[in-house]
């Protein structure tokens, strides 16, 4: 077989802390991710004429810009295929500037379907090794689930499965540039926050989680809509709301599909970008 096509689905961040600024520029954290359904869809085929990365998104780079392909050459000079070649199609369903992990999740897609074409060549140690030379979070999405991230995403413990949410996804029409955002940051010189040990003893627990969400990152957003949006998910019967990563998504939690649909119904004609789903 040379061909396959697999998911690559979105996260959210229950909590982000900023722990501490490295000396290369880079942000420490800590970090819970959650995986949520919410997907891209990519197709990738081997062939012998180099990288080729296609979509139904236009605005996407098809060069090394595009985390896909800098993934693939990435796992073709790990095996020694430099010459070889494969045709990447990304069918985008997650918005970019949004906090959601897409550009980094396919990418970690990406390297797991080359790991099957290929006969499992890579533990998934070395998919996570390989996929932090793309992306922070490209290595939480070789294994997705519930997790806590450290050091700049890289340091990975895994947590026990968060039962079903039922998640409402709202981004408004402006994006947050990541860099900008922990610039942002930088500026507002925050103490610094310990919100995460609480909700990972929480999860473990298995307790309610909905009052522990925290982002240190909202303030730096730089976006009115922010606060607006989490007010209104708490009207229409959120557990809890928060901006995901460096924004400018916002998600609320719910117990039950119906509210969550109820609350993305309301919500439909007030943002571009509305969408329901469930942690995974």
């Amino acid at each position: 077989m040379n061909k396959i096509t697999a998911p690559a689905y979105a996260k959210i961040n229950l909590s982000l802390e900023i722990t501490g600024k490295r000396e290369d520029g880079y942000h420490d954290i800590a970090s819970v991710f959650q995986a949520v359904s919410l997907r891209d869809v990519i197709t990738l085929s081997l062939g012998k004429d180099g990288i080729k990365i296609s979509s139904d998104d236009k605005s996407l780079p098809t060069d090394e810009k595009n985390t896909c392909y800098r993934a693939a050459a990435l796992f073709l000079r790990e095996l020694g295929l430099s010459s070889a070649g494969v045709s990447i199609y990304i069918e985008k369903h997650i918005p970019s500037m949004a906090g959601l992990g897409g550009g980094s999740s396919d990418a970690a897609s990406v390297l797991k379907c080359l790991n099957w074409l290929y006969g499992c060549p890579l533990s998934d140690d070395g998919l996570r090794r390989l996929g932090s030379a793309v992306g922070a979070d490209v290595p939480f999405f070789i294994g997705g689930g519930t997790a806590l991230c450290r050091g700049t995403g890289e340091l990975i413990t895994s947590l026990k499965p968060l039962k079903r949410h039922w998640v409402a996804l709202i981004k408004p029409e402006c994006g947050v540039s990541t860099p900008e955002a922990y610039k942002r940051f930088d500026s507002l010189e925050k103490p610094p926050s310990s919100h995460t040990p609480n909700l990972v003893e929480a999860i473990n627990q298995g307790l309610e989680i909905a009052s522990l969400l925290h982002n240190d990152l909202e303030d730096a957003s730089g976006l009115r809509e922010i606060s607006e949006i989490k007010e209104r998910l708490f009207k229409y019967g959120a557990n809890g709301a928060l901006m995901s990563g460096s924004g400018s998504c916002v998600f609320g939690l719910f117990d039950c599909y119906k509210a969550c649909l109820s609350a993305c119904s309301k919500l439909r004609g007030s943002y571009p970008f509305v969408r329901i789903c469930h942690t995974i």
